[in-house]
This record gives structure tokens, C-alpha cells and sequence, in this order.
């Protein structure tokens, strides 16, 4: 069994702050036995529409600066995995990269995803602010939990999912900052699920609640059966995953051995 703390919150625009509040939460997560904490997209900071790419580059950082480092500090004090979002340093300038840093239980960093699919959709621009990453992380290795790294709209593309899942991932984990809208939250929920679906496995993604975000962070399983939904609350839930599931959903619904990658190939158009 794998205890994973799912972490909903409200980030302010104030750094320390925000990482004050992450300290915080990672040492609830430990003292309930959890072995992983995953926090939402936007950890370090919300950015407001009204905040210049030039004001959100000077809150960036690289993976080795002060955040990443105090995030790193308590992982090895508390003998807890971390799963942390920050706003990287890129080399362009006045755009950064949104990035999702995996930290071990000795204080290591152990996988960094640089988000590939940017927001550009229902009126927003992510491009004008972001750098969109170029490759997919490999998943980490934890015990027998082999985790895909995806962030917020990478859920909607499906193509992501499924290399993670080929390149062995038996869980999905997407921290979020899933905006407000018209049937978002549906959509949300249905994205969760039918990646968890078509891959059999078990996707947790863990979102923004306040500000502009829907909340409802939520944990499925490779049945797509809802194991957490937080609603509009803030703070913790912890869940179990049973990864045994994911064989024998993989075993009853064999989707990864029934395709036909070689009619889709003769198909496909990038």
C-alpha cells in the first residue's frame, strides 16, 4: 500500500507565504503516516492576470534555489516524499517554466517535468508568460509505484497519459490550478477519470481551490471509482493506493496489449 497525502490549497501571491504553508502541511502529511505529499500547480505563488511576465520571471527560481532547498530540508527531515510545483528560471527571457519537481525521502530531487501543454484556451494565454517544456519525465520509482508526472491541461491530451502508462506508470499525478468556467469542473472530472480509464491506472491530481480555481482535487483508481473529492475545502485527505488493482485491471481490461500501434502509425499525422 502506498499513503498519499493529496494537498488543496488557496496559494497567495506572497512566496514565503505560500512555502510556509507547504512546510507546514508536509509535516501534517508525515505525522498521518503519508508517504508522498502532492501539492497543487502554483505552489510557490498565484498569478493574477494583472501580473507581467516581467514580474512573474522575478519570482522564478531554479530547481536549486531557496524554495526547492527549504521544500528539500523537510523531505529529508521528515523521511516524506514531495511533490512541488514552482515557477523554474528558463532561458528566455520574461518566461518560465511551470514546473513539477519530484523530492525523495533523503532530500534529493529525484525528477523535474516542465509542463508541455500551455494554456492557451478559453481566453487565456499561458504562452505569454510560460515556456512550455520539451519532454516527457520518465515516471519515478517508488517502491512498486512507478509515477507519471503531468501538470493541469497536459489531463486533456490523452496521447501524454498513455506514453506515461507505456513507459510502465501504474499511477498518474497532475497537479492542478483547473480555472472556473462553464462545466469545468465537469470536465475535470471526466478527464480524471477517462485517463484512469484507457490506462488503468490510478490518476491523483491535486488543484488550486479560491482565487480563480475550481478546487475539487480527486483521486481515482484504475476502475475510474472516485476515491477522494475535496470539494471547496482546504487542506489534506489521505488515500491508499492497492497497486495490486492496477495488475489485475490491466489483466480483465488489457487496453495497452489490445491496441494496434501499427494501424495507428499508417495513420498518424502530427
Amino acid at each position: 500500500m502506498h499513503k498519499i497525502a493529496v494537498a488543496q490549497i488557496t496559494s497567495s501571491t506572497e512566496k514565503a507565504e505560500n512555502l510556509k504553508a507547504a512546510l507546514f502541511l508536509t509535516q501534517e502529511a508525515h505525522a498521518k503516516g503519508a508517504q508522498l505529499i502532492a501539492f497543487p500547480e502554483f505552489l510557490m505563488a498565484f498569478s493574477p492576470a494583472s501580473q507581467t511576465a516581467e514580474e512573474l520571471a522575478a519570482l522564478a527560481e531554479p530547481v536549486d534555489g531557496p524554495f526547492v532547498t527549504a521544500l528539500r530540508d523537510a523531505a529529508r527531515s521528515a523521511g516524506i516524499n514531495i511533490l512541488a510545483t514552482i515557477y523554474e528560471t528558463s532561458s528566455l527571457p520574461n518566461r518560465v517554466y511551470d514546473s513539477s519537481v519530484w523530492i525523495d525521502d533523503e532530500g534529493g530531487v529525484a525528477a523535474v517535468y516542465r509542463k508541455l501543454h500551455l494554456y492557451d484556451a478559453f481566453g487565456f494565454k499561458e504562452s505569454d508568460k510560460f515556456f512550455a517544456g520539451d519532454e516527457v519525465a520518465p515516471p519515478v520509482t517508488n517502491g512498486d509505484g512507478r509515477f507519471g508526472m503531468m501538470i493541469c491541461y497536459d489531463l486533456r491530451f490523452p496521447e501524454m497519459a498513455r506514453m506515461l502508462a507505456l513507459a510502465g506508470a501504474n499511477v498518474m499525478i497532475a497537479p492542478s490550478g483547473w480555472v472556473q468556467g462553464d462545466l469545468k469542473v465537469e470536465h475535470w472530472e471526466t478527464m480524471i477519470k477517462a485517463r484512469a480509464l484507457e490506462n488503468g491506472c490510478y490518476v491523483i491530481a491535486p488543484n488550486q481551490v479560491g482565487n480563480i480555481y475550481t478546487g475539487h482535487s480527486m483521486a481515482v483508481d484504475p476502475l475510474g471509482r472516485v476515491l477522494v473529492d475535496m470539494g471547496g475545502r482546504e487542506g489534506l485527505e489521505i488515500i491508499e493506493l492497492d497497486l495490486a488493482l492496477v495488475d489485475e485491471t490491466r489483466q480483465k481490461l488489457p487496453l495497452l496489449k489490445n491496441r494496434r500501434a501499427e494501424v495507428y502509425q499508417k495513420h498518424f499525422r502530427s
